[in-house]
């Protein structure tokens, strides 16, 4: 996935979830941070971030925030809205299904909407897509704050089996080289347990770690779950 227009900047502040302050070459701009999720190990002061260019000259913010540099030389890329995106054009070469598969998104099945449903022969299948941005020496760990929405998305998926589905829940870690994906316990308990309930049920957990650049992202190599 190729970003266009982007620029480097230096994070100043974040006064609410939804926009930052940044220095774009001596000048304080306001940008919409494309993730509402806490991210405080990304976001410090005088940290280097990677900004995109709007195309709509009737917003508010000429700028959304969509990378960050939280080491010199790892790139962390925070856009909530990408690993949806990322996975739907990785199927066709990840061995998962068939080149044929018919593969939609947004798909609604009892009371949660999923981010990909695939069709594929007698196959039918949901999936539900995480992206991971908290990283601990290399580590991963999901989620970085509690969601009840994300253990009722499990529980969702462990009923579409009984019904003949077939249920997967794909981490996207939006960096590259890292060792393993784990639940993060320490934040919210409920969703590891759900999550180690959901694999014995029959939930296919998958994670993989991505090609992270300043305007290109892309699906890389398959990691290790550690429950």
């Amino acid at each position: 996935m190729k970003y266009k227009n982007t620029t480097v900047a230096t994070f100043l502040s974040r006064p609410n979830r939804f926009i930052g302050i940044v220095d774009i070459e001596g000048k304080e701009h306001t940008v919409h941070i494309k993730n509402t999720g806490r991210c405080k190990e990304l976001l410090k002061p005088n940290n280097l971030v990677i900004l995109e260019k709007s195309q709509n000259t009737l917003r508010k913010t000429q700028y959304d925030l969509v990378s960050v540099y939280k080491s010199s030389d790892m790139l962390i890329n925070m856009d909530s809205q990408l690993p949806n995106q990322l996975v739907y054009d990785f199927l066709p070469r990840s061995g998962l299904f068939t080149d044929g598969a018919n593969v939609r998104r947004e798909v609604t099945y009892g009371s949660s909407r999923f981010d990909i449903y695939v069709e594929d022969g007698e196959r039918k299948a949901f999936i539900e897509v995480k992206g991971v941005t908290l990283e601990q020496d290399g580590k991963c760990y999901f989620p970085d704050a509690p969601t009840e929405r994300g253990v009722k998305h499990l529980n969702e998926l462990i009923n579409s089996i009984s019904d003949g589905y077939e249920a997967y829940v794909i981490f996207v870690i939006q960096f590259k080289n890292a060792k393993s994906l784990s639940p993060n316990d320490k934040t919210h308990p409920a969703f590891g347990n759900a999550l180690r309930e959901a694999y014995k049920r029959g939930v296919k957990l998958l994670a993989y770690d991505c090609i992270v650049e300043e305007d290109f992202v892309e699906i890389n190599n398959k990691i290790n779950i550690i429950l």
